[in-house]
């Protein structure tokens, strides 16, 4: 049985806390700043967790070894 390959757009988004967690980074922080609130920017600075429905996908089909 060859090895699975891990979805390298997958690994480039998201990567494990120490207990497991699936972290990201969160959208809307790139461009058209003026418009949006300093509270809300800030807010999008911290890293997001994502929810355990999602995490199985992730660890079994993106990022298989991770």
């Amino acid at each position: 049985m060859p090895k699975m390959k891990t979805k390298k757009s997958a690994a480039k988004r998201y990567s494990f806390t120490g207990t497991g967690k699936v972290k990201y980074k969160k959208q809307n922080l790139r461009h058209i700043l003026t418009k949006k609130s300093s509270k809300r920017k800030r807010n999008l600075r911290h890293a997001g967790i994502l929810s355990s429905d999602n995490v199985l996908v992730i660890k079994k089909r993106l990022l298989p070894y991770g």
